[in-house]
């Protein structure tokens, strides 16, 4: 998880052995062009009013996809703060059937910039509670 700057970055690329970003932000992103990583951008701002709840199953999907073949995943947004933490706590979430609060604060603990604003908190809310209703085993 990082902001726009590490996602544009060859050299953490290379580092981190990146083979997969999730962009999380409007505008073009300039992956390194040595890199063959595969992408999925969803283009949103970081407005509480903005809808990420229903792109979570896709970024969800696209995280699990590449750490199931070996890959690494760079989830970012502008500053590395909202946005991008927001979809990695849903990862977690369905990961792990941790709660909002129990991958918010997971996410923290591990890059303490992470901020998702209270509207994407509230949508991290809407997604756990619909991975509840579709898998009521994992209570």
């Amino acid at each position: 998880m990082s902001d726009l700057y590490a996602a544009e970055s060859a050299s953490t690329h290379r580092a981190y052995g990146i083979t997969h970003v999730v962009s999380v932000m409007p505008g073009a992103v300039q992956i390194p062009k040595s890199s063959s990583v595969r992408m999925l951008q969803i283009p949103i701002r970081d407005n509480p009013f903005e809808e990420l709840a229903g792109h979570l199953g896709s970024t969800t999907s696209f995280i699990a996809d590449a750490l199931t073949h070996r890959g690494s995943v760079l989830v970012h947004c502008v500053q590395g703060m909202s946005r991008s933490a927001s979809v990695v706590s849903a990862y977690l979430m369905a990961a792990y059937g941790w709660s909002v609060q129990q991958s918010v604060d997971f996410v923290r603990s591990k890059y303490d910039k992470a901020q998702p604003n209270t509207g994407f908190v509230g949508q991290l809310q809407e997604y756990y509670d619909s991975l509840r209703r579709a898998n009521p085993s994992r209570r």
